[in-house]
């Protein structure tokens, strides 16, 4: 009887100290504050968030800690969006295509294209998923409404 062979995959820690990390973590800082100031400050969500959020130090320390989870696989965020998202009144698709657009724009200025690339697509997924999450959340019955790309506001 023949013995089947497997081949096994060796894991090397070593491969992954080689690589760089995506970016550092002034990098996330930077990109937090810059897009959230321009949140804060934008006519359509500016009042939604500024309505919301209540200690701004506060959220942008745990908005930092959430994207450093996203980009370089840190462990500090421990939260669940979705039902804060959910549980927020009156959200609509043009919200969430103004946040796009928003981060869009914030991305496109910066420096590090690899970090300003992988951040816009994770926020194009995240701004998806939470938009079909609220749909659901109001009535499951109804088909998903899309949400259109992002384009950058002037």
């Amino acid at each position: 009887m023949a013995r089947s062979k497997i081949a096994c995959l060796h894991f090397r820690p070593e491969t992954i100290l080689d690589t760089p990390p995506l970016c550092t973590e002034d990098d996330i800082r930077d990109l937090v504050e810059t897009f959230y100031g321009k949140v804060r400050s934008d006519a359509l969500l500016g009042p939604v968030f500024n309505g919301m959020v209540h200690d701004w130090d506060e959220h942008l320390t745990r908005l930092s800690d959430f994207w450093s989870a996203v980009l370089l696989g840190t462990r500090r965020f421990a939260g669940m969006p979705m039902p804060t998202h959910v549980a927020m009144p009156n959200l609509s698709a043009a919200l969430f295509e103004r946040w796009l657009a928003l981060f869009g724009q914030t991305t496109a200025a910066l420096p590090n294209r690899p970090m300003a690339d992988a951040a816009m697509q994770m926020a194009q997924r995240m701004a998806r998923s939470l938009w079909y999450g609220y749909q659901l959340s109001r009535d499951p019955s109804l088909p998903l409404a899309e949400l259109r790309p992002a384009t950058p506001p002037h």
